[in-house]
């Protein structure tokens, strides 16, 4: 079952390249990842999970009519043996294509069975998605409906967090963050809560956290904290999609995280981000569930049949299309 909805809130011009490359085809890219990753769900095994998540994921891109490169991938080509940083994948036959994709996103999530893990993917045209680093990144992301500089780095969490409430008519106190639960935000935690804003705690997958600020049944009204920095591009395409504001500054622990930003063409280390500088133009984004979660559900299994609930959105029609499918293992 597919179900669509459409949206005019973005003015972003379709790419008549991405025209070329199926959004349902991307559906069943993240489909078979999450499947083969389902079949480790529980088992303690993060690493096994996310292989055979890669290992899917590579696979189905493999057949596709397309020049892909891996820009947001599992790692470099050194420490990653598959869908690494500059891999291509694909045909090579049809239109250049950048990928961002995380084939699980939540290992930890799923080797534990908890909620929110994921199979991720965006595309853009050649040139599309920033080249991000594997380092961290210190992420601010409001959804829809809020006006222009809500946000912005430079500002501590409490005025950031009184600007989201002066702009909804509402009380600091009223104001719900995500984050994720990690000692390095205690500090941003103490001072949320101080305010009175209720935080809910993550223990994995900000890609979903960051999405969750567009969903009012979240009521989750702002993501802040540091996480991955390839996730901070997936979710740029997804909010990219359904609109949203997003900010992003790059943090560095060592000169070897600024030597490996510097040799993916990053210069000015201090920069902060926009949504549309990680993610410009038009570009899809895919995402299957995994584990049960609140954005989708996880991956069910009845039988000879397996169950998968994904998400597709495209930037340049706003459209938003949330696909069930059934998987027969006997065929």
């Amino acid at each position: 079952m597919i179900q669509g909805q459409g949206s005019s809130m973005t003015t972003t011009t379709a790419s008549k390249v991405l025209d070329r490359v199926l959004v349902l085809e991307m559906v069943r890219v993240t489909e078979a990842a999450a499947i083969a990753a389902s079949t480790l769900t529980g088992r303690g095994d993060e690493k096994a999970a996310d292989a055979a998540a890669v290992e899917a994921m590579r696979a189905a891109l493999n057949e596709l009519d397309m020049d892909g490169t891996v820009v947001i991938g599992e790692g470099e080509r050194d420490e990653a043996p598959m869908l690494y940083i500059g891999e291509k994948v694909g045909t090579g036959s049809g239109p250049a294509i950048d990928i961002a994709l995380d084939p699980l996103e939540g290992t930890t999530i799923c080797a534990k069975s908890g909620p929110n893990s994921l199979a991720v993917l965006a595309i853009a045209e050649a040139g599309g998605l920033l080249n991000a680093p594997d380092v961290y990144m210190d992420k601010l992301a409001v959804g829809p409906g809020l006006p222009a500089g809500v946000i912005d780095l430079d500002r501590s969490p409490t005025e950031n967090v009184k600007a989201i409430a002066a702009a909804k008519g509402v009380e600091p106190k009223d104001i719900i963050a995500c984050v994720l639960d990690r000692p390095r935000h205690e500090a941003l935690i103490a001072e949320l809560r101080a305010l009175g804003c209720g935080v809910v705690l993550i223990g994995d997958g900000d890609v979903a956290g960051v999405i969750a600020t567009t969903d009012p049944d979240t009521t989750i009204d702002v993501y802040m904290g540091s996480g991955g920095a390839p996730e901070g591009v997936l979710a740029c395409a997804a909010l990219r999609c359904v609109g949203g504001q997003f900010k992003g500054r790059l943090l560095f622990r060592n000169d070897d995280e600024r030597a490996r930003a510097r040799k993916w063409g990053i210069e000015d280390l201090d920069r902060q981000y926009d949504l549309k500088d990680l993610a410009k133009g038009d570009c899809i984004f895919a995402a299957t569930g995994v584990t049960d979660g609140s954005l989708l559900a996880g991956v069910k299994r009845k039988g000879k049949v397996m169950s998968t609930e994904s998400v597709v959105m495209r930037a340049s029609s706003g459209t938003v299309r949330w696909v069930k499918g059934e998987h027969r293992l006997d065929r």
